[in-house]
């Protein structure tokens, strides 16, 4: 049996907030299961609470406060728990970060944008003026922080084996300059070569394949059951149902077997990179 992760209450609000929940559990003598009892949340949910990892929806601090006598303390804390976690980050997007860097696994599919954590603050800044012009210049520059500080997952030796797979039209199709979009796919093409990761392109002559309507990011844990994250313009979904989690897993390897190799995908950008940079030097 592996040895306990505790959490780390240094890290984060979260963590500290997930590290004092195991704390007043155990010093209470209750195991997860018995905690989740009547809490109608499953015990792989307050696990991932107590590694900081998800945040804690009001409905589950008052069960907990309740359980373990702590006289309002967790409902209290749970807001200030969820801002500092959601900082530069979409509300529904909040928890994915962390389970980002406790993850064994990546494995995304971008069929409209480069993957956030493959993506430079350039191209993330050109999303924002196109996709949300009425964003204040503050909050901009605060969701551009946050995007890149996901990458410093890169920089770690423990970090995920990721596997990403994207749409043709994501590196050749957009309206940011030629300068911008050679930057990025160089971006990617050394992070993907650097950490021995995967990269395969969905090639526009296949409009039809699995997945066709929208981004997934399939996440595994070592001390957890996998996990899926989905997204749209305004909201955002963790599926962590086995069966779900299953038919995505599934129809991600379906997408596999369409999608370009993955030599043959990082031809692509090359190539990609040579026209960007002519392009640019034309238009100087």
């Amino acid at each position: 049996m592996p040895a306990r992760k505790d959490p780390d209450a240094s890290v984060s609000v979260p963590c500290f907030y997930g590290a004092e929940l195991r704390f007043k559990r155990e010093a209470a003598g209750l195991t997860l299961e018995q905690l989740a009892e009547g809490s109608f949340r499953g015990i792989s949910f307050l696990s991932q609470i107590e590694r900081g990892e998800r945040r804690m929806p009001m409905d589950l601090a008052l069960h907990v406060d309740k359980r373990l006598e702590t006289d309002g303390f967790f409902e209290r804390r749970c807001e200030d728990a969820a801002k500092a976690r959601q900082v530069g980050h979409a509300w529904f997007y909040a928890d994915v970060p962390d389970m980002e860097k406790q993850a064994q696994t990546l494995e995304e599919w971008a069929p409209n944008v480069v993957p956030g954590i493959l993506q430079t603050g350039a191209y993330f800044r050109g999303l924002i003026r196109w996709g949300d012009p009425e964003l204040p210049p503050e909050e901009a520059e605060e969701r551009i922080r946050a995007r890149l500080a996901r990458a410093e997952l890169w920089k770690r030796e423990d970090r995920p084996t990721y596997w990403g797979i994207v749409r043709e039209s994501v590196i050749q199709s957009t309206p940011l300059p030629p300068e911008v979009m050679a930057e990025q796919v160089e971006h990617i093409l050394d992070v993907i070569r650097s950490t021995r990761s995967i990269l395969q392109v969905v090639p526009e002559t296949i409009p039809w394949h699995p997945l066709n309507h929208g981004m997934a990011k399939i996440m595994t844990f070592a001390d957890a059951p996998p996990m899926v994250y989905t997204e749209g313009d305004f909201t955002g979904q963790i599926v962590d149902f086995p069966a779900h989690v299953q038919q995505y897993r599934r129809r991600y390897d379906l997408l596999r077997a369409v999608a370009l190799s993955p030599e043959a995908s990082l031809a692509l950008l090359e190539e990609a990179v040579r026209t960007y940079r002519d392009a640019a030097q034309q238009g100087d």
